[in-house]
């Protein structure tokens, strides 16, 4: 199984992956690694690992870092993309060529807590707002709208008396990477199939 990743920060997810294939964990390879941003930490680690890698900055012609990106993953027989803390919409393009096989984390648990404009901080406060007993993650397959598709796996962390949106964001991105790996080698052993819609 051969993954790309998207990211544009310092790609925490995809390094979890990486280090899981090193080590003979997961069956997959890592054929790309984009970024949105030239100075993204994601895209030094790649390079320094022999990663291919490449920066697509999507801001001045979304339309054109659409197939850009598109073509990137094509050319490097990408299968499976994971976004890694990438925060632009992707395109009608490569949600196209990749429908059904493009998969984000997200820091809540889905449904409840998501759409746009949820996401970093925010979504901490607004699961302490609604006075939530737990909170969690959620990997889902991404289409057109934000956090809006099928849900492929999920895993519940407590809220705690006196949590901060700080505390609680903490405890959930520690668990974040290893949640995203061990559902990857469950998805790359035939275990556990991509929901369609």
């Amino acid at each position: 199984m051969k993954l790309g990743f998207l990211a544009s920060g310092n790609g925490s997810s995809a390094r979890a992956m990486v280090d899981a294939i090193a080590a003979g964990e997961l069956a997959a390879e890592a054929g790309l690694m984009a970024s949105n941003k030239p100075s993204a930490p994601a895209l030094a680690w790649a390079q320094g690992l022999g990663i291919p890698a490449v920066c697509v900055p999507t801001a001045a012609d979304p339309e054109g870092a659409d197939k850009a990106i598109t073509d990137a993953m094509q050319a490097r027989g990408v299968e499976l993309i994971v976004l890694s803390g990438y925060l632009r919409r992707l395109g009608p393009v490569l949600l196209s060529a990749y429908r059904g096989r493009i998969l984000n984390i997200h820091p809540a648990l889905l449904p409840a807590f998501g759409g746009e404009g949820m996401y970093g901080r925010r979504v901490h406060e607004a699961v302490l707002a609604a006075g939530a007993a737990e909170s969690g993650a959620t990997i889902h397959v991404v289409d057109g709208d934000y956090d809006s598709g099928p849900i492929v796996a999920q895993r519940a962390v407590p809220v705690l008396a006196g949590d901060t949106p700080a505390d609680l964001e903490g405890r959930v991105k520690l668990m974040e990477p290893q949640f995203f790996v061990e559902t990857m080698k469950r998805i790359a052993n035939g275990e556990l199939g991509l929901p369609r819609r």
